[in-house]
C-alpha cells in the first residue's frame, strides 16, 4: 500500500498527488512513467513521473479525471493509500549534450513535460517552453515553467490568457527568427504532437514526442503500447515513451487511442453514479 501525502486540485479537471514511494523515488527521472491501482479490484493505469523527491522518497503524479480509474483516485484524500505504484517505467528522456532545446507542452501533458524542462535547466540547457490550455481555467503549473525556462510562451485556444492560438505559431515564429534548437521536445495531444511535428519537419529540427497510447501491463508482454515507428512495431512502455517524431506514424496512432473510447466512457459513468449514490 502506498500513502497519498499531499494532494492539491490545480483545475476542475486536473489533479496533482505526492505519493510515498521511496523505492520509485530513489530510481525515477524525467520521462519515464508508473502504473498504480487505485484498489485490489482495479485496472492498472499508467501515469508519467511529474516529479520526484529523493530525501523525503516521494513521486509527484498529476492526472486529469477523464476515466474510471482516475475518477477513483481522485476521491481518494490525503493520509489514504492506494494499492500498487509500480516504477519507474520506460526510458528517461534523453538530455545529454543538449544546450538549446524548445519545450511544447499541451494540456495535462505540460505535467509530463515540466520535469524535461526542469531537467535540461538544472544542466545549464537554454530552455524555452510553449505551454497551451483550452482556456485560462485550465492552464496548470505556469509559475513552475517559468522558473525552469529561460523563455516561456503560453497559449490559450480562446485567448482568456497569454496570446491566443495554438502551440505551432510561436514555434515557427521563433525558428524562423533564427533560434536553432538542438531539439524540440513536446508533450500532449496526439493530434498537437502530430502538427508539432509538421511544423518543425520543413526546417530539420529534431523533434522527440512523447508517446502515452493504451498501456496494460508496462513491460511489452501484452503488446497494448504498440505503435508503428520508422514502419517499424515498437512498444511505448519499453521503446519509449519518447520516439522520433518524423517516423512516428500518429494517424494510426489516434485510431487506436479510440478503440475503447465508448467502454470507458460507460465505465466512468457507472463509477460516478457508484458515488452519487453513496453522497445520498
Amino acid at each position: 500500500m502506498y500513502q497519498i501525502v499531499k494532494k492539491k486540485v490545480l483545475n476542475p479537471t486536473v489533479t496533482m498527488m505526492d505519493i510515498a514511494a521511496p523505492l520509485v523515488a530513489k530510481k525515477a527521472e524525467a520521462g519515464q512513467f508508473i502504473i498504480l491501482r487505485v484498489n485490489e479490484d482495479g485496472e492498472r493505469i499508467p501515469l508519467t513521473v511529474a516529479g520526484y523527491d529523493r530525501e523525503a522518497g516521494t513521486v509527484k503524479i498529476i492526472f486529469q479525471v477523464v476515466g474510471a480509474t482516475t475518477e477513483l483516485l481522485n476521491h481518494k484524500e490525503e493520509g489514504e493509500y492506494i494499492q500498487d505504484f509500480v516504477g519507474p517505467l520506460g526510458t528517461p528522456t534523453h538530455t545529454e549534450g543538449l544546450k538549446k532545446v524548445c519545450v511544447v507542452g499541451g494540456g495535462v501533458g505540460c505535467a509530463i513535460a515540466l520535469p524535461v524542462a526542469q531537467k535540461l535547466h538544472e544542466m545549464g540547457c537554454e530552455v524555452h517552453s510553449i505551454i497551451g490550455f483550452r482556456n485560462k481555467d485550465l492552464l496548470i503549473l505556469e509559475d513552475e515553467f517559468k522558473v525552469a525556462s529561460d523563455k516561456l510562451i503560453v497559449m490559450t485556444d480562446d485567448g482568456s490568457y497569454g496570446r491566443q492560438g495554438v502551440v505551432t505559431a510561436p514555434l515557427k515564429e521563433l525558428i524562423e527568427a533564427g533560434e536553432n534548437y538542438d531539439e524540440v521536445i513536446t508533450i500532449g495531444p496526439l493530434i498537437m504532437m502530430k502538427f508539432v511535428v509538421a511544423t518543425t519537419k520543413p526546417f530539420g529540427v529534431k523533434t522527440v514526442v512523447s508517446m502515452n497510447p493504451i498501456m496494460i501491463d508496462g513491460t511489452g508482454m501484452c503488446g497494448g503500447c504498440r505503435l508503428t515507428v520508422g514502419g517499424k512495431t515498437k512498444f511505448a512502455c519499453v521503446d519509449g515513451p519518447d520516439f522520433d517524431g518524423f517516423e512516428v506514424d500518429f494517424d494510426e496512432a489516434m485510431a487506436r487511442g479510440t478503440m475503447y473510447r465508448d467502454f470507458e466512457r460507460h465505465a466512468y459513468e457507472e463509477t460516478c453514479n457508484l458515488f452519487a449514490k453513496e453522497v445520498k
